[in-house]
């Protein structure tokens, strides 16, 4: 992949950002860092504080399982007919749910530096989890400055790694 002379590349991921911009030309690209942003973000365990909710029912009347408590319930089908019923909530993940938001964050930035023109070309590089959740928060004009996205993670690794990378890309 050619990365345009002056081209931001923001390499990112659900809890780290890294803004660069290449100082070099488009086969050989010189990345120099301009931001970093790192949020803590604890494994889902530590985040929480409770088990999943739960909820109960009970149904009764015509149509409910044929469960009698109490009266005569027999031939008739006279007394209280209830059945309890059980369920729960869906648990929550605030691991992701935090990465969401500072994906969310992260288009936010974009957009900003887009609208105040501190770019004209732009290089996406997250994995692709991370780059499916920027994707929804991407503004029009963040959009028109895209030149091209790589789903991979690269956050953890070094400025020439990632040059590499690029170049290797398609």
């Amino acid at each position: 992949m050619r990365v345009p002379h002056n081209a931001v590349v923001l390499v990112a991921d659900g809890r780290k950002m890294l803004f660069l911009r290449n100082q070099g030309d488009e086969t050989a690209p010189n990345l120099q860092v301009e931001h970093a942003e790192e949020r803590p973000n604890p494994k889902d365990g530590d985040q929480k504080t409770d088990a999943a909710g739960g909820a109960s029912s009970t149904q009764s009347g015509p149509g409910a399982p044929n469960v009698a408590q109490g009266g005569s319930g027999h031939a008739q089908g006279g007394g209280a007919q209830f059945a309890p019923s059980r369920g729960s909530f869906e648990e929550t993940d605030f691991h992701q749910l935090e990465e969401d938001r500072f994906a969310a964050d992260t288009a936010d930035l974009l957009k900003k530096r887009a609208l105040d023109h501190e770019f004209e070309k732009l290089i996406i590089i997250a994995p692709p989890k991370t780059l499916g959740e920027l994707r929804k928060h991407y503004h029009k004009e963040v959009s028109n400055r895209l030149e091209a996205e790589l789903a991979k993670d690269l956050t953890g690794h070094s400025i020439p790694d990632i040059e590499k990378a690029l170049l290797a890309a398609d």
